[in-house]
């Protein structure tokens, strides 16, 4: 009674879409006595944040993602209303990743590569890094996003010494560009006399929590980031009370400045790719996977009346687990903590719950997130259609059986509200601080929210949150395409205009790219 499940996803057709990019007339250059600075000064602008900041995309820092990261092309357009040079701490390279005594600490990024199946799918490029953390460029530099960051790493002394990086007490993009081992982001962005800032922080003190499938701590209560874990979620007065002093500082010099809030990591790609319910079963495959399910219940519920529980309790206990199957879609198996109440420690999907971008496929394929029959499992199954019973050896294969999805690969309903309920609150300090300094604010939230439902309309096209065809996320699910980070950079410079009186022109989003690099040769 070999079962075999088919798992169908939506097919990446991206090979074609990059090559049709729309023209645009009308270059800002033909306009530039109409433009006008408003009442900020954007002759020394300087970025702070994380991996947003920074140009990260597919799962790397590379010379391209930079050139196009949302403070480059921030500056290019301040540059029409008096922003000056604007220096970013480049890669060597376009692979990405990063050596550390010439050793790989991080690999190279990601492209879209055809395999003998035909179906694209994103792999490393080929290469070795050549990007040395230990040789340390001399700055200062405008663009300050250190990918990795959290809100207090801003602060933290010694996050840019190189002995911290094999403990996890460093970071080792800072430690390419950091003037001084014991000196802090912000301390050396400070120093600059930034007459203009972006501040863009805080998502990862939710994010590492959410792409790890929920497995940190939440630290709402505990006011020592030094004790946290690197998955772990800020308490929201850490939170705060960082933030603040950031602004208050960024504030000595400058003449204003923009602030964004936390998107929901949730509606990103890599939480929306893979359905909870592409379990797709023929009939036979749905009958035999009920069949299994009833009959652990039925024996789950004979253990338990073996060990005293009376029958009416024990049935009703074991009846989560005769779970049922239709023909088509059916939403996976997950693991959940052992309790009293769900002694076997499994259960279905429920709608609202999420699988991570990064689940094996071929598990998938092959039983995970649902059941692994082997011969062995097969033998007790025939059993049980005999009326026969098993042992306790037997009834243990019985059960394992079962291969929920582990806690790392998704997100499930308690684990949702955690997210939520943190960005609601970091988001709450970040306009409360802007609307305090008279800053820009820009509702990163609502894009990327708008994004995802349903997408957003520019001259020539539209961005959805399609995995590698809707133009916004790059292959790693998380960080933004150039157009996604265009998109971001128009948001703000609307802001921008808005709070300062100010003319700032606009980009025209469909002049970069939305779509993933494609083969192994891609560079």
């Amino acid at each position: 009674m070999k079962m075999k499940n088919t798992i169908k996803y939506m097919a990446l057709v991206a090979l074609g879409l990059v090559a049709c990019e729309p023209e645009f007339d009308n270059s800002v250059e033909e306009n530039e006595g109409f433009y006008t600075n408003g009442e900020a000064d954007f002759s020394n602008y300087v970025a702070l944040g994380n991996s947003l900041t920074a140009g990260f995309a597919d799962n790397a820092l590379y010379i391209q993602g930079q050139e196009n990261s949302y403070p480059n092309i921030l500056a290019q357009q301040f540059s029409h209303v008096g922003g000056g040079e604007f220096t970013q701490p480049l890669m060597n390279d376009n692979l990405g990743g990063l050596l550390l005594g010439g050793t790989e600490i991080q690999g190279t990024r990601l492209i879209l590569d055809v395999g003998v199946s035909g179906s694209p799918s994103p792999v490393n490029i080929p290469g070795d890094p050549t990007t040395e953390i230990t040789n340390t460029l001399s700055g200062p530099f405008n663009n300050m996003g250190v990918p990795g960051a959290k809100s207090f790493h801003l602060v933290a002394e010694g996050y840019g010494n190189a002995a911290g990086v094999p403990l996890g007490q460093a970071n080792p993009y800072f430690v390419r560009f950091r003037s001084s081992e014991n000196t802090t982001i912000l301390e050396d962005a400070v120093a600059q006399n930034p007459t203009f800032f972006s501040l863009w922080i805080g998502n990862n003190d939710v994010l590492s929590y959410a792409v790890s499938g929920g497995t940190g701590v939440n630290q709402t209560g505990n006011l020592d980031p030094s004790t946290y874990g690197s998955n772990d979620i800020t308490d929201p007065n850490v939170f705060a009370q960082v933030f603040s002093s950031q602004v208050s500082a960024l504030m000595q010099s400058a003449s204003g400045g923009v602030v964004l809030n936390i998107p929901n990591v949730t509606d990103t790609a890599f939480f929306n790719t893979v359905p909870n319910n592409a379990l797709v079963l023929d009939a036979s495959q749905a009958a035999s996977l009920t069949a299994y399910f009833s009959a652990v219940s039925q024996v789950f519920a004979g253990v338990l009346m073996s060990q005293g529980v009376p029958q009416e309790q024990a049935v009703a206990l074991a009846s989560q687990y005769a779970i049922t199957f239709n023909e088509g879609p059916n939403r996976f198996i997950i693991d959940v903590p052992v309790t009293q109440t769900n002694p076997l420690g499994f259960r279905q999907m429920t709608e609202d719950e999420l699988i991570q971008l990064q689940v094996d496929q071929e598990a998938l394929q092959n039983g995970y997130g649902s059941v692994v029959i082997t011969p062995m499992v097969e033998q007790v199954l025939a059993i049980l259609m005999q009326g026969g019973t098993p042992s306790p050896e037997e009834v243990n294969i019985l059960f394992s059986a079962v291969s929920g999805l582990d806690d790392g690969d998704v997100l499930d309903s308690a684990e949702i509200t955690e997210i939520e309920t943190a960005t609601t609150a970091f988001n709450a300090t970040i306009e409360n601080v802007a609307q305090a300094n008279g800053l820009a604010y820009v509702d990163a939230n609502a894009l990327l929210n708008q994004v995802a439902d349903g997408g957003i309309v520019f001259d020539g096209g539209m961005v959805t949150a399609e995995f590698a065809t809707g133009g916004a996320f790059s292959l790693d699910g998380i960080h933004l395409t150039p157009r996604g980070y265009a998109i971001v950079a128009n948001r703000i410079i609307e802001a921008v205009n808005s709070t300062y009186n100010s003319t700032v022109p606009m980009v025209n989003v469909g002049d970069y790219n939305g779509g993933p690099a494609i083969g192994s040769g891609a560079q």
